[in-house]
């Protein structure tokens, strides 16, 4: 009998190890991508523009990420060191986060996001490219 208890109690422990594996499973950051819902700008201060964060397994939109890092810079014209500010404003459409930026010229700026995604490990971390105009 107590040899009976052993294999059940090893049985119910590999069941629940397995099950554990297989149903709670998350998606990976790579799952994931910020997109630009315009890819061109004006030039000027607190120039606004809005990303949308998509799962890329479904093709629809994530609401409710954390957006706690951003960069915007001109490396795509070959000017790194070009900083400008940026800050993150509440949007009102769910998934599409919007942005201003300090547009000081024309050209190519890349913004640099690092976000947490609810309910996933991790940080995500994308890089888009607009163009600013005048």
């Amino acid at each position: 009998m107590n040899d009976l208890k052993k294999r059940a109690a090893a049985a119910a422990l590999a069941a629940c190890l397995w099950t554990g594996l297989a149903g709670g499973a998350s998606a990976a950051m790579s799952d994931y991508e910020f997109q630009l819902v315009n890819d061109t700008v004006a030039t000027g201060q607190s120039v606004p523009f809005r990303v949308r964060l998509v799962d890329k397994r479904t093709g629809g939109t994530v609401s409710d990420a954390v957006i706690f890092e951003t960069r915007l810079d001109m490396a795509p014209d070959g000017m790194e060191t070009m900083t400008a500010p940026v800050e993150v404003v509440p949007s009102g459409e769910p998934g599409v986060y919007e942005l201003k930026g300090n547009f000081v010229m024309a050209g190519g700026w890349r913004i640099s996001l690092g976000a947490k995604v609810q309910g996933e490990e991790g940080t995500l971390r994308d890089e888009l490219v607009l163009k600013a105009a005048d």
